[in-house]
């Protein structure tokens, strides 16, 4: 899939990125990965990250909100981790993940970059 090897290569290029995938989000695995490395797996960040977005899939449908997730952020102490769902029907059920050292990051950049990856991407 040459579209997603761009995209995760695109998302290498943001300021202080560490890693990225492209996870589908109902089996756990990621479709492709870049960075990471010995001391930063990719593969077990993309499956551990795909609970999140289940669990907050879930609350979102148990509380009857007509509305989607535009980007997850968690924050740690020295990385942010994002989580940006597909949203064209080609991308149903897969997301993006970016994992970036806080102290090389700009979290509003960083943002603003995966959405236009995102919208970018035809899967």
């Amino acid at each position: 899939m040459p579209e997603m090897d761009i995209a995760l290569k695109d998302a290498m290029q943001i300021d202080g990125a560490l890693g990225a995938a492209l996870v589908d989000y109902t089996s756990g695995m990621a479709l492709g990965t870049a960075g990471g490395g010995r001391d930063f797996d990719m593969n077990v960040a993309a499956a551990g990250n795909t609970d999140v977005v289940r669990a907050k899939l879930r609350t979102i449908e148990l509380l009857n909100l007509d509305d989607k997730i535009e980007d997850i952020l968690i924050t740690l102490d020295g990385q942010y981790h994002l989580i940006r769902p597909i949203t064209g029907r080609s991308g149903a059920g897969l997301f993006l993940y970016l994992a970036l050292a806080k102290n090389r990051a700009n979290l509003a950049l960083a943002r603003r970059h995966l959405r236009v990856i995102e919208e970018n991407l035809d899967i």
